[in-house]
């Protein structure tokens, strides 16, 4: 979650570090600190402009770390703000992550002497180190890592080592920049955009010493590793705001252009076919499964829930969508064979696929220690970042089952996107601000993509029905674009329901899912609280919430739910809550059953999840400002959650 920077080259530290901090500062605001080699660490609580503030223009020396902080352990104080020392202050480190058995470690400390000053894990590791260090700072820092356990992004620097850091990673992301005048270290690639786009992922059990033109590789246990560099697709100009007031207005005005970059090259629209090179190899096995499950959070699993919809309605494969935070520990009945050194049988239910059932009897009864009738199961991870800690947990879990796995990510040479078996890759860019926007649109466009692909394959989808959707796809970015040129109505709805203290999402079907990401950000960037239900759930109990000051946020289309949600409107209106609806254009109906309406733009039905998202991105982003918050930044929130 937090942001860790470093630099060592032959520049002045101090303003490349503060510039690196100011590109992570949306992965953590609560403080920040900075070490420059030969200098006293300096430390703020708040924004990344406090610590600018506090250091001294004229400070040298051209090695450092820095770092911004997402609070897990203790509040966000000064004292608790990174970079930590060790007692000595021989040695100085960042850290993003948690180390779980701190507590453990401190009391082992303690019984040496040794008194943490702070509340955070990441002192202890510090202190740690400090400890075992006898003039080898990488021996010191392999050895407190065996002790260590859970995650870390780590940075360690000493004035005993002036020409160097030593960084390490498990479980959280680290990246090398290789630049002309030194190299970068940082926690997101987007951080070294200004310096250059070549740039080393490390993976889980790498430490590495980096100079200013040089990079070692290796394993915690001291073997010698190789890391090809890579380039960034982006560039520095795509992580400016361009005139906008806030990232995340910008990220919804890119609606059109995500849904080009995410498409482009994929759709054979005259054929009614898709092709998604990432999945080429393995797509014999994707269209001959008999059961694909979804993992991810957040938004993602929101996105997810709508791929679901689509999968099963026109691809027709059964399809099951996780929480990662859930799945990594969920015990799964499935075994392959081979697993646990027995062979599973191949159990087809009687009458399923018109094939005859056998009777075969469990090898348990054998002696066998398991065995579980399974079809073939695929696990799809779906991720912005592609270092989410839960859902990387999950691909683990599921590789660990011998489970096919699949990945949706939208930053290349992630861990994800290097892990999984094989995956599609957004090309939505860089997204800034922490309210994911338009890479839940590239997820959702991925997701259509995604069903079409199996759906021809399987043949589910006619080639008709695939030109038509794909057709359509084609067609909206330029829908978009049109919606987005007169915004004024969400604007001035943005202003009345910016009173209220709560609200009620509610949608059916391919809307359901919807109305769940509407109610989260609603959330994230305005306070405000937000539930969100199925249509048909309001009178199973949450109903009972309504009053006149609960309005009720309502997707209607006019698609085959569009009734039943009317019915839906009315229950809540006879409650006296009020109503605001997203409606199709030319509804001339809905306007005497909502006290409001903004108008949306009618679509395929399996596009038109796309089309709605946005007002509802819209509604959150102005009630936002109305209310005076930095929508771009809210309070308690990070960008990518590497810790679990």
């Amino acid at each position: 979650m937090c942001g860790i920077f470093g630099y060592v080259g032959t520049k002045p530290a101090a303003p490349i570090l503060l510039d690196g901090l100011r590109a992570l500062e949306y992965r953590g605001y609560d403080s920040a600190g900075v070490y420059v080699v030969g200098q006293d660490v300096v430390k703020a609580v708040g924004s990344i402009e406090n610590l600018a503030q506090k250091l001294d223009s004229t400070m040298s020396g051209t090695i450092g770390i820095a770092h911004t902080r997402w609070a897990t352990h203790g509040p966000p104080t000064e004292v608790n703000a990174h970079p930590h020392q060790s007692t000595s202050a021989a040695i100085t480190i960042v850290h993003n992550g948690i180390i779980e058995n701190f507590r453990e470690l401190k009391a082992g400390l303690a019984d040496q002497g040794i008194t943490c000053v702070s509340d955070t894990d990441t002192e202890v590791l510090a202190q740690l180190i400090g400890f075992l260090y006898e003039g080898d700072l990488v021996k010191a820092i392999q050895q407190a890592l065996v002790q260590a356990r859970g995650t870390y992004g780590l940075m360690v620097a000493s004035a005993n080592h002036p020409d160097q850091i030593v960084i390490a990673r498990m479980g959280s992301p680290v990246v090398i920049g290789i630049a002309p005048e030194g190299n970068l270290v940082a926690s997101d690639p987007s951080a070294v955009l200004s310096h250059t786009k070549e740039v080393v992922y490390l993976d889980d059990g790498d430490i590495a010493v980096v100079s200013k033109d040089s990079y070692k590789i290796s394993t915690i246990a001291g073997t010698k590793v190789d890391r090809t560099a890579q380039t960034i697709e982006w560039d520095a100009e795509s992580i400016q705001k361009d005139g906008y007031d806030h990232f995340m207005l910008k990220e919804i005005y890119e609606a059109a252009e995500v849904i080009k970059n995410t498409t482009r090259g994929r759709m054979l629209v005259a054929q009614g076919k898709v092709k998604l090179g990432g999945l080429e190899l393995v797509l014999d096995e994707i269209k001959n499964l008999d059961r694909l499950v979804i993992v991810a959070c957040g938004s993602a699993y929101y996105a997810a829930q709508v791929g679901r919809y689509m999968l099963e309605e026109y691809a027709g494969i059964p399809v099951e969508v996780e929480l990662g935070s859930e799945y990594r520990y969920k015990v799964n009945r499935v075994a392959r064979e081979g697993t646990l050194g027995c062979k599973v049988n191949r159990v087809a239910r009687e009458g399923t696929l018109g094939c005859k059932v056998d009777r075969v009897a469990r090898e348990g009864a054998l002696g066998c220690e398991v065995n579980h009738a399974v079809g073939r199961t695929a696990v799809l991870a779906v991720t912005q970042s592609g270092e989410t800690a839960d859902t990387l947990a999950s691909v683990r879990k599921a590789k660990e089952a011998g489970l096919l796995t699949l990945g949706i990510v939208n930053t290349v040479g992630s861990t994800i996107a290097r892990e999984t078996d094989a995956g599609v890759h957004n090309h939505a860019g860089p997204e800034i601000a922490v309210a994911s926007t338009k890479a839940f649109l590239s997820q959702l466009t991925v997701m259509v993509l995604l069903t079409i692909l199996i759906g021809r394959e399987t043949g589910a989808v006619s080639q008709a029905q695939g030109r038509e959707i794909l057709q359509g796809l084609q067609d909206l970015p330029e829908v978009l674009e049109k919606y987005l040129q007169d915004i004024s109505d969400i604007k001035q709805v943005a202003a009345k329901y910016s009173t209220y203290n709560h609200a009620m999402f509610i949608g059916r079907k391919f809307h359901t899912p919807i109305a769940y990401e509407g109610s989260l950000k609603l959330k994230e960037v305005t306070y405000i609280h937000a539930e969100a239900y199925a249509g048909g759930e309001l009178k199973h109990g949450s109903i009972a919430l309504l009053d006149e000051q609960f309005p009720v946020i309502a997707i209607v289309p006019q698609d085959d739910v569009y009734e039943k949600m009317i019915s839906n409107i009315e229950e809540a209106k006879a409650r006296s809550a009020p109503i605001l609806a997203l409606a199709t254009e030319g509804d001339e109906h809905i306007a005497q059953v909502a006290n409001d309406v903004l108008y949306i733009p009618q679509v395929h039905p399996i596009l038109q999840p796309i089309v709605t998202t946005v007002p509802l991105q819209l509604l959150a982003y102005y009630v936002g400002v109305e209310k005076g918050l930095n929508v771009d930044r809210p309070r308690n929130l990070a960008k990518s959650v590497t810790v679990e």
